[in-house]
Parts: C-alpha cells; structure tokens; sequence
C-alpha cells in the first residue's frame, strides 16, 4: 500500500487495525491486574522462580495467592502472543517503511524487556511484603516500561489505522516541549510506582496526611517511606505543565484528512488532568485502599495515552515556516 498524496501511509487492511487496538486495550487490563497482584499480597505466589512457578510448569493444589500470580504470567504471556502476532501481521500486510512496523517491533520488545523485568523481582524476592530499597527502583523502571509499552501500542493502532507519520525534524521549541511532557510524565509515573509501594508497605497512620509525612520522615522510617510524599509534589507541578502545554498545542492546526484535532485533545487532557488530581487527594484522604489505587493506575494509564496523542497530534504536522504566537515569547 503507498502512501496517500498527503503523506499518510494510509491503511493496511481491517485486521492489523483491529488487533492492534485490542492488544493495547487488553494490556491495560493486565497492568491493572498487575496492580491487584501487588496490593494482594501475592506477588511471591509462585515462591521465587520465574518463569516456572514453585518449580513446576502447572502449580498442584495451589494456594489462592499462588492462583493470583499464576492467572498474571498468564495473561502476560498472551500479551506477548498478541505482540507476536502484530509484528506477523504488521510485517505481512505493511510495505517496508511503514511506521506500523516499526510501532509494532518496538511493542514485542517492550514486552519481553516488561517479562524480564518482572522476573527479575520475582528472582531477587522483591515482591510481597519485601521492603528493599531496591524494589523501589524495579517498581520504578517497571512502570517507566509499562507507560513505554501503551505509548507503543498506541501509536502502532494509529498508524494501522492510517494516522500519518511523525515529523520529528524542524519542529524547534515544539518538539522539545513535546519531549519534556512525556520525559515529566514517566518521572512523574515512576514516583507514583513507589509511592504506591510505600501505601502497600507501610499504611498510612495517623488521622491527617500530615501525620503521615512525620512517620515517613522518623529515624525508623526506609527510604521508600521518605520518598513516598515526592508523588504528590511533583504531580502538582507537571499536572500545571501539561495543562499549559495542552492549551499551547490546542491552538494548532488539525492536519488536514486525519483524525488528529489537537483542540479536541487538549480538552480531554485537561479533563483527564482534573480528574487524576481529584483521584489523587481523594487516594490521599482515604489512606490509599486498594481499589482507590487500582483506579488511580488506570486513570494514570489514560492520562499517559492523552499525553501521548496530545504530542502526537502537535508532532505530525509540518513545521510552521513562520512563528506562532505564544505566551511570553516562546516560538514554535
């Protein structure tokens, strides 16, 4: 299939599209109950081996934290077949050059790399109520890993779905802003990995979150405990970042024949923005349940998604041969 006179590489038929969009759905879902295998407890269900579980292919009379982690490798390795068959199917209905190839490649690789990073805490014992520092950072790069994933699959539907390529070259100030939000977004995910590790770890006390921050900072206290307040701080300053650059890239252009309207992804980010923030205090408030942090996860997951689409819909388009007003003199 060639490309259409506007640079679009256009469609690859039905399936591709279709499969692609449901791997980055059903990924959502495993991330998800991911996050329930952790705030489980059942993270070392399968005892410490990876990939077998207890030693064995198929647990014999499993316990029920053992039939939770069991049910994750699971639905991880089906993740890992969808991946798989995406690249087949990228490679088979895509001419050479297409941007879904390289969309669906990089997703299979984030896969794997998402697999080893899960065994490496399962081989090192860092799950259940393991309180090494170092679980904070494998939680960290884990989530980091999984936001990477979903950015990939996204753009992988898109682009199976005739969105046009990204223009990277030329975009000046705007590609940089474009890069710092996402940059602002993983950092911001890490901290909320560990923060959510410190809630699994050591639940909040007290009758105030203020409370809370003097138990995290007492001489007992670990350093996950210490970095567990980092969260909410830094959310504050990038949610006020990616709002304005959600207003900045709202003022854009839509490209012309595509299904890009950046004015349209500004305002769900604002609302998606709006939304995280009330889930946060409240996540704060209610000390942090599970359910409260399963909803926080996916409402980080679909912020991370608007994000992406945001600077997606900024990057496809050519460079403007002359600037645009902005606030306080930026150019783009």
């Amino acid at each position: 299939m060639k490309a259409d006179s506007a640079g679009q590489p256009g469609r690859v038929g039905r399936l591709l599209p279709a499969l692609a969009w449901t791997a980055l759905g059903y990924n959502v879902l495993v991330i998800l109950w991911g996050a329930f295998v952790r705030i489980s407890g059942s993270g070392a269900g399968c005892g410490e081996h990876w990939p077998l579980c207890n030693g064995v292919a198929l647990p014999v009379s499993p316990t029920l934290h053992t039939i939770i982690e069991f049910s994750h490798r699971l639905t991880s390795g089906l993740s890992g077949l969808l991946a798989i068959g995406l690249v087949g199917l990228a490679l088979f209905r895509s001419p050479k050059g297409h941007p879904v190839r390289t969309g669906a490649l990089l997703s299979l690789l984030l896969i794997i790399f998402e697999g080893l990073v899960g065994g490496v805490q399962v081989l090192l014992g860092l799950t259940a109520t393991s309180t090494n520092p170092a679980r904070g950072f494998v939680q960290g790069v884990h989530l980091a890993n999984t936001f990477a994933l979903l950015g990939a699959l996204l753009l992988t539907a898109v682009w199976a779905s005739g969105g046009p390529r990204l223009r990277l070259k030329g975009q000046g100030v705007l590609g940089w802003l474009a890069g710092t939000g996402l940059v602002l977004m993983l950092i911001l995910g890490m901290a909320g990995a560990v923060t959510a590790l410190g809630d699994l770890l050591f639940t909040p006390t007290g009758m105030t979150p203020l409370d809370t921050v003097r138990q995290d900072f007492s001489l007992s206290a670990s350093i996950i405990q210490n970095l567990r307040v980092v969260h909410p701080i830094l959310a504050l300053g990038v949610s006020a970042y990616l709002f304005w650059f959600a207003g900045l890239v709202g003022t854009r252009q839509s490209v012309s024949g595509s299904m890009l309207q950046p004015r349209r992804w500004k305002i769900s980010l604002h609302a998606i923005i709006a939304l995280q923030i009330l889930a946060g205090v409240l996540n704060v408030i209610l000390k942090a349940p599970g359910w409260m942090q399963m909803l926080h996860l996916f409402l980080a997951c679909v912020m991370w998604l608007g994000v992406v689409m945001l600077c997606y819909s900024a990057l496809v388009g050519r460079p403007a041969p002359q600037t645009t007003a902005l606030p306080q003199g930026v150019h783009v």
